[in-house]
């Protein structure tokens, strides 16, 4: 593949792979179990500008860092231009961030029904306005800002080609697109023929693609059909944080896919549970770690009663016991591999937006209440 380094700014990224942000999930814990696996970015959960900004008690918390965590990633939600430079400036100067990314991809109708995430870039103007700020603040530390997005609000309405030249005029250092409109939220199938699209309109920055990555040869297989830069994961890591070390395997020329026994994968979830436990303390952290249990187990042959009680464990001791009891030796189930993993839902018929938002793609002073909770 030659040389795959990603190029953000002056931030270098060995590996072209980048964990995507996802709400309850990319926390410390899991961000350091995923670079305990490879190299590459990962990046925080989403943190709304507002809440920062206002010293908000649940945003403060969710910035919390891993302390061999030595790149430290960030993605940016707000839809006011000061607003998110300000944050921006707060994340560079207290929390000592490397990169900054700006969410223009979220589908939830609560973020959409403010003009936020995904529906966003439908304002022309006001995007490059708030791009403007966040690069114009992040750049006295040096920080490079990149924007993350969707192919527009549905097919009649797309964004992702404007999006990138407005990506380059502000001054972004690269620009990432999932493959579906708003509307699809995360049903189909990604759109890899957008993204070429998109590598091929934008020349001056890099261009990351994302959707439909559930393995290694996936990811390749991106690179080799669209160009792009570089990739970002998101589901299809979801109980399988060894991904990454495919990746970066496959990306260093190497053919791997690691086919964990069920032994192995009870010693990742083991992991997985401490590390939640030393973040978050022993009852909080077995609380988060249930979540993860159905993905890790997807495919093996553990009973429900077996699922019920991991889904139900209260701390380290009693996740001992029970992981003791799966078959060590259970071989990986492939009929798993390739498929789909996490949320998927159905399309939308309608997306929530705010009332005239499609009648024009200016946007500037247009007024947009943005939430202070962050975490999507």
């Amino acid at each position: 593949m030659g040389d795959m380094t990603l190029r953000l700014g002056t931030l270098e990224i060995a590996t072209p792979v980048v964990l995507a942000p996802m709400a309850g999930i990319t926390n410390a814990a899991y961000r350091r179990l995923c670079a305990e696996q490879g190299a590459g970015l990962y990046v925080c959960e989403m943190i709304t500008s507002r809440g920062l900004v206002e010293g908000d008690q649940h945003t403060k918390d969710m910035l919390v860092f891993d302390e061999l965590e030595t790149v430290r990633s960030v993605q940016l939600y707000g839809t006011d231009p000061v607003y998110v430079g300000k944050a921006t400036e707060i994340l560079c100067a207290e929390y000592g961030v490397a990169h900054i990314d700006l969410n223009f991809g979220c589908p939830v109708p609560k973020v959409t029904r403010k003009g936020g995430g995904g529906a966003l870039p439908w304002k022309r103007n006001l995007l490059g306005e708030i791009l403007r700020h966040a690069v114009a603040a992040a750049e006295p530390y040096g920080i490079p800002v990149t924007m993350k997005t969707r192919k527009g609000i549905d097919a009649d309405h797309l964004t992702y080609l404007d999006a990138g030249r407005i990506a380059e005029e502000s001054g972004a250092a690269a620009i990432a697109l999932h493959g579906r409109t708003v509307s699809q939220a995360y049903s189909g199938v990604a759109d890899w023929d957008a993204i070429a699209e998109l590598k091929a309109s934008v020349t001056s920055i890099p261009v990351l693609g994302n959707g439909d990555i559930w393995e290694a040869a996936d990811a390749l297989r991106m690179v080799e059909q669209t160009g792009v830069d570089g990739v970002v994961v998101g589901r299809g890591c979801l109980g399988r944080p060894w991904l990454f070390r495919d990746l970066a395997a496959a990306f260093a020329g190497e053919t791997v896919a690691t086919l964990p026994t069920l032994g192995e994968v009870a010693t990742m979830m083991r992991r997985h549970a401490e590390l939640l436990c030393q973040h978050m303390g022993e009852e909080r952290g077995c609380k988060e770690f249930r979540k993860h249990v159905s993905w890790y187990l997807k495919g093996f042959s553990a009973g429900g009663a077996m699922r019920r009680d991991l889904g139900l464990v209260k701390t380290l001791a009693d996740l001992d016991e029970l992981l003791a009891d799966l078959d060590p030796d259970e071989a990986f189930p492939v009929s798993e591999l390739g498929a789909p993993r996490g949320r998927q839902g159905s399309p939308r018929d309608k997306v929530v937006l705010p009332e005239g938002w499609l009648d024009d793609t200016d946007g500037i002073g247009c007024v947009i209440a943005e939430d202070t909770v962050s975490g999507g």
